[in-house]
């Protein structure tokens, strides 16, 4: 059975339409990572924010608004052709209120005031998605996903198994993720916040730039357009929050997309990396990179275009691949260009690279060794 991802609603530090996206990406330009710093602990950090104006309480409903009116014709296209309640929704997610829900509670410390009850909603893992259910009039079953950073490619597994039982027709499936100074002062504790633009495999590279997005796309079954071809997972459980620096899990869930794609290391064009710009992670997945697919096949980290975008990383990654495939074009790998000793060798994509891209693999890789990896072709 084959599944199509029949459209993409999009929005990220790199822009707010595919357009915009596509040029910035095209040549590696990050000035989305700079318009605007985050300020944690006294300091100005890069923060990968969305050109979305704020217009609602919460952050996170102007991202999804964003990306759902850039596919508001298919929308109303799905509701037409199957029963709303055989259409689901799927959304991984990580933080959905808690910045605002974290306002709202010391603010209420401060004036000595009862909680307001919009903390509990704000905080809860399902609010994108009821909203998101309202949005569109969608019926079927409904959920979000939270993993971590593996968020939101987990949910492709789970939308194709709703389709493969017979439970949807179709499924809008993705991730979003708003700015969050809980997550930006937890990743500054524990030492993985960069304060300069991260610089992934550089010997330089010293942890993260965070940042916001939505990517929401239409699973449906069929051959015509960008195919969703095979999903891996695996969990290595290796550490709280340090990946197992042999790579075992990220080769374990590489394989069974390969697996699950009938198809080999030699069929893959690129490879969308976690690459997070953290010493440990960046080790890692080079080595079990370069172990499964050599040194040849191409690499980039697209974190520096648009930050870490925590619970909607996948879909994020996932967008700017289905990008790569429908408009030709190599997204670049941008660093210092000191290549890390501790790295095993991979190639990186420069803005010279202009090979045919027909097959992409995407991989995140979350706390607690929860690993993903999916492949996407033409």
């Amino acid at each position: 059975m084959e599944y199509v991802l029949k459209n993409l609603g999009f929005v990220c530090a790199l822009g707010a339409n595919h357009e915009d996206i596509v040029k910035n990406a095209r040549i590696g330009d990050s000035h989305g990572m700079f318009t605007k710093k985050a300020i944690i602990d006294g300091r100005a950090v890069p923060f990968g924010y969305a050109p979305v104006p704020k217009k609602q309480e919460l952050r996170m409903y102007d991202l999804i608004d964003s990306a759902i009116n850039q596919i508001a014709d298919d929308i109303e296209l799905l509701k037409k052709t199957y029963a709303k309640n055989r259409i689901g929704i799927i959304i991984g997610s990580s933080n959905t209120g808690v910045h605002e829900a974290q306002n709202l509670i010391e603010t209420a410390f401060q004036n000595n005031a009862d909680l307001p009850n919009d903390v509990i909603q704000d905080l809860e893992l399902g609010t994108p998605v009821e909203y998101i259910c309202t949005k569109t009039g969608f019926c079927g079953p409904a959920f979000t996903v939270s993993t971590a950073c593996s968020s939101s490619l987990k949910v492709f597994q789970s939308a194709r198994q709703l389709i493969d039982n017979n439970i949807c027709d179709a499924v809008l499936v993705g991730g979003v993720d708003a700015r969050c100074d809980f997550a930006l002062n937890g990743f500054n504790v524990l030492g993985a916040l960069s304060a300069t633009h991260t610089n992934p495999f550089s010997e330089n590279r010293n942890g993260i730039n965070l940042g916001e997005g939505a990517a929401l796309f239409i699973l449906e079954k069929g051959d015509n357009g960008i195919k969703l071809l095979g999903i891996g997972e695996s969990s290595d459980a290796y550490h709280l929050t340090s990946p197992d620096p042999s790579g075992a899990g990220a080769i374990a869930s590489m394989n069974f997309a390969l697996q699950d794609a009938n198809l080999e290391p030699k069929d893959i064009d690129f490879i969308n990396m976690h690459g997070t710009g953290t010493t440990a992670n960046d080790a890692m997945e080079s080595l079990a990179i370069n172990k499964l697919f050599g040194k040849d096949v191409l690499c980039a980290s697209t974190k520096p275009l648009t930050g870490h975008t925590l619970g909607a990383a996948g879909a994020i990654s996932m967008g700017l691949s289905w990008l790569m495939l429908k408009y030709n074009f190599v997204i670049p790998h941008i660093y210092d260009g000191h290549f890390a000793d501790d790295c095993a060798e991979i190639r990186l994509a420069c803005k010279e690279d202009s090979k045919e891209i027909n097959r992409v693999l995407c991989n995140a890789f979350a706390f607690g060794g929860s690993n993903a990896s999916l492949i996407m072709g033409k």
